[in-house]
């Protein structure tokens, strides 16, 4: 049995089983899932009710994993992209009814003229990928990868699919983001959220308080292979490389490279739960209703479940990854993390981890955790 490390945080009685099951994910987990680290949050109407962590920040466990430390979520962080993009459509500037080749007309060659904000951000682009080879470094250069996606035809018909588009999505909403509001995603969290620890580029000076991640042990089971999942995932030029972490970590690429706490990640998306942030009306009830509502229902082109995407969440119905409420809708991470928001319950949760997992959607440690909470309501 793995030795247990040393717990901290916030948990009352109420929610002792949510401890006990925290420690079972390093003690109990399949051999080769223990966590290194990992920290999980809970908000009830927008209260943080439990925050817990453990660990280590570092594969050789010099450095204690703690209450400032910010870990890697990949595309957990595709919560905010949404909520920014949703941010937009509240203030005016954006419909997601509307083209998006209105706001940004590069985007509307090859075929694209017709797609509206709602379909790109609920995956129905049919742009999950390069669909020719590209160089890695690509991802780095915002122009030319940008002005590539824009001449590029869809791998399917746009709106008659969903097909998740793992890092792509981050290039295209950031980008209109950038042509409606005149900022970038990640300077727009600074201003427009302040004091949540949570970047969209993250600066040098924050580097040292990033946690050390380990790869999963195995790949995901993606299921058969085709041309739309080898663009998405498995091409050489499908996912940034060619540079350091530390260039990495500084861009800004939304949907893969936020860097944050859970505790922060679950305070967000309390405004997925009623509209608010500490007292502050971030979107209206309209605007939340056209964000998570259904826009797409079937069997994703990459990613091998059937789901239904609202605005740029998964919702929970068919799921059933973030607890018993079907109207819930979050979104996971490479390895493991999720955060997700259940507004007929009232609560917004957050899991973050150091060991990476295969599961794509749904780990079980996640699981477990969001179970617990549940039983103690």
């Amino acid at each position: 049995m793995i030795a247990l490390p040393d717990i901290h945080g916030l948990c009352p009685p109420r929610f002792a089983s949510v401890k006990d099951a925290f420690a079972a994910n390093f003690t109990e987990a399949p051999e080769g899932l223990n966590e290194q680290a990992a920290r999980f949050s809970v908000c009830v109407e927008g209260e943080v009710v439990v925050d817990l962590w453990a660990g280590w920040a570092d594969a050789a466990k010099t450095v204690p994993y703690g209450e400032t430390t910010l870990t890697p979520v990949f595309s957990t962080g595709k919560v905010v992209m949404m909520l920014l993009i949703a941010s937009c459509v509240e203030r005016g500037l954006l419909d997601y009814e509307r083209p998006v080749a209105g706001y940004w007309p590069a985007f509307g060659q090859a075929g694209k003229a017709a797609i509206t904000v709602g379909q790109m951000m609920s995956h129905q682009a049919g742009l999950p990928g390069f669909s020719e080879s590209v160089d890695p470094s690509i991802w780095f250069d915002r122009t030319a990868a940008l002005a590539r996606l824009c001449e590029q035809a869809p791998m399917w018909e746009p709106g008659t699919a969903s097909g998740y588009h793992p890092i792509t999505i981050g290039l295209l909403a950031g980008e209109l983001f950038r042509i409606v509001d005149g900022r970038s995603m990640g300077t727009a969290l600074r201003e427009d959220f302040p004091g949540l620890d949570l970047w969209i580029g993250l600066p040098e000076a924050e580097h040292g308080r990033v946690a050390q991640m380990r790869k999963p042990t195995a790949a995901p089971d993606l299921g058969v292979i085709d041309a739309v999942k080898r663009a998405a995932f498995l091409d050489s030029g499908s996912a940034p490389g060619g540079r350091g972490s530390a260039e990495w970590r500084t861009m800004e690429l939304p949907s893969a490279n936020l860097h944050g706490t859970a505790k922060d990640l679950a305070r967000i998306m309390g405004v997925v739960v009623d509209g608010t942030l500490e007292g502050r009306t971030v979107l209206s009830p309209d605007v939340r209703a056209g964000m998570l509502r259904e826009r797409i229902h079937g069997r994703d082109r990459v990613l091998p479940f059937e789901i239904r995407w609202a605005a740029g969440l998964m919702r929970n119905e068919g799921l059933n990854i973030f607890g018993p409420n079907p109207d819930a809708a979050g979104h996971c991470g490479w390895g493991g993390s999720c955060a997700f928001a259940d507004p007929e319950a009232g609560l917004s949760m957050a899991y973050v981890m150091t060991r990476q997992s295969p599961h794509l959607i749904g780990d079980p440690r996640a699981g477990r955790l969001i179970g617990a909470v549940y039983g103690g309501m």
